[in-house]
């Protein structure tokens, strides 16, 4: 049952003090002042208020009269501060979280409502240019950990009365805002009440980044690929809301998901429509070359020397047979252990202070790698090609996608070790099947390279090479079918 403020500011303030403990808590503050000839206070956390803003407000109050003060608080909310948000709140328990989200609320004696007007600023960093989504030609500025800054950025590109920005909470301690931005017209309302569904479905009592919401929320939670998209740049989320997707903004996270999500936009790039098509084309084909090369290459090398050295050229089979002179390890525990070594170098650059990562990557992957040739522990030639596999990996632009590509590798090494190209193509079997299964939202996860026959399909034309800018007439099967067209000539 929802607890209700009295018109007695003694009972609240006794209340209030209780549930928020001012006398434990240092950073949330109660100030009792005048408000014509009625007794009033008021709690802020320390931190979040607009000072200048506070002190007009307080101006405003110490001005009012015991005559021009009205018996109806709605009455005294449109007459004070025009240039804040005044909102009337009666729920206590709303007006906790109000609190404990920033807003300065006051009581006054008699009122049962209570005045919760919004003077937060938040603690937050400048807005740059993210390191995770680099690009040579678009826009330098990313996502912060503030959800309005962060809703101010797309709303600053897509200036639309048509674009919606949902507020939501989850958490049921850290009552985290989230934010759903989409384009009224062009989602599907289905798309819509699904997102809705999978945050309400579960109760937990913190939601410290969207990460949380990724993992609670995907449909085959089991799998190692990614079926929310994510992004720290405000004009790819404005680009995808203009496509029909849907944008999730969660509050202290600077990464926003994009839903639904199919395997193509892990490969593909901002700078994919702010180039020529020519040029654009030309990355999208070496990223899904390097793409089959990170996971691929490894486990076929290991094939090929193991089992069916018949299709290589003689002089290759003796360079190889050569290289492996004195390693007293096999071919598939030399492949792995380089693996590892290389995971470790790349871990450590990670997790390393800024001013030493580019170093350890380096220095270590050089340092390691000639001793372990040095040392006849490995041959040259398997530290080429787990070279050449890591250095693929990096050209896939999404992280998390990169991520599911280094696991299912060793599982490619593996097979290719033991059983040869059967085991490749087994393992090929296995992995397009997998994904094959796999849906978002309803959509298939390797659409647009197959589910070209469904009715109203028309996005052929930015598959793995993009055609001209004037060509793309149509957005992609994420938007409701009466509205596929997005460019026309006049």
């Amino acid at each position: 049952m929802q607890q209700k403020l009295s018109t007695s500011l003694e009972e609240n303030q006794k209340y209030f003090g209780r549930i928020l403990r001012t006398d434990k808590n240092f950073d949330i503050i109660s100030r009792t002042t005048m408000v014509a000839d009625r007794k009033a206070v008021y709690y802020f956390v320390d931190g979040f208020l607009k000072e200048s803003i506070v002190e007009k407000l307080l101006e405003f109050f110490y001005s009012v009269t015991p005559e021009d003060l009205p018996e109806d608080s709605e009455e005294l909310s449109k007459d004070a501060m025009p240039y804040v948000e005044v909102e009337l709140l009666e729920d206590c328990e709303q007006i906790t979280t109000q609190i404990l989200s920033g807003v300065m609320c006051l009581f006054i004696d008699g009122y049962s409502r209570c005045f919760a007007m919004d003077c937060r600023t938040y603690p937050m960093r400048s807005v740059e240019e993210p390191d995770k989504d680099k690009v040579l030609r678009g826009p330098r500025d990313g996502f912060v950990e503030t959800i309005v800054s962060n809703t101010a950025l797309i709303r600053k590109r897509i200036r639309s009365t048509d674009m919606k920005v949902e507020e939501l909470t989850a958490g049921v301690r850290s009552n985290t805002r989230l934010v759903l931005v989409y384009m009224k017209e062009l989602v599907y309302p289905e798309v819509l009440e699904q997102i809705r569904r999978g945050i309400d479905q579960f109760v937990i009592d913190g939601v410290l980044d969207s990460g949380i919401i990724e993992q609670l929320t995907e449909e085959d939670w089991v799998s190692p690929f990614p079926q929310f998209q994510t992004t720290e740049r405000p004009d790819l989320a404005a680009m995808e809301v203009l496509d029909g997707r849907v944008v999730l903004l969660c509050d202290n996270s600077p990464v926003a998901l994009l839903l639904p999500s199919v395997f193509q936009d892990f490969m593909n790039v901002t700078e994919d429509r702010y180039n020529r098509f020519e040029i654009a084309s030309f990355e999208r084909v070496i990223r899904y070359a390097a793409m089959i090369f990170s996971f691929l290459l490894s486990g076929t090398y290991l094939a090929v020397i193991g089992f069916h050295t018949m299709i290589l050229p003689t002089n290759l089979i003796l360079s190889f047979a050569e290289s492996r002179q004195g390693v007293p390890f096999p071919s598939l525990l030399e492949v792995l252990f380089m693996e590892l070594a290389f995971e470790l170098i790349r871990e450590a650059g990670i997790r390393m202070p800024g001013a030493l990562s580019g170093t350890i990557g380096i220095v270590g992957g050089l340092i390691i790698g000639d001793a372990a040739v040095s040392a006849n522990l490995v041959s040259p030639m398997a530290v080429v090609i787990v070279a050449l596999s890591a250095l693929s990996s990096f050209a896939i632009p999404n992280e998390e996608c990169t991520s599911a590509f280094r696991l299912i590798k060793y599982g490619f090494i593996l097979l290719g070790g033991l059983l040869g190209m059967y085991g490749i193509v087994l393992g090929l079997y296995l992995l397009l099947g997998h994904l094959a299964r796999l849906t978002s939202f309803k959509i298939p996860y390797l659409m647009p390279f197959i589910g070209k026959d469904i009715a109203g399909y028309q996005d052929e034309r930015d598959l793995l090479v993009r055609a001209p800018m004037r060509k793309m007439r149509y957005r992609p099967i994420y938007t409701r079918r009466p509205q596929r067209v997005r460019l026309r000539e006049k």
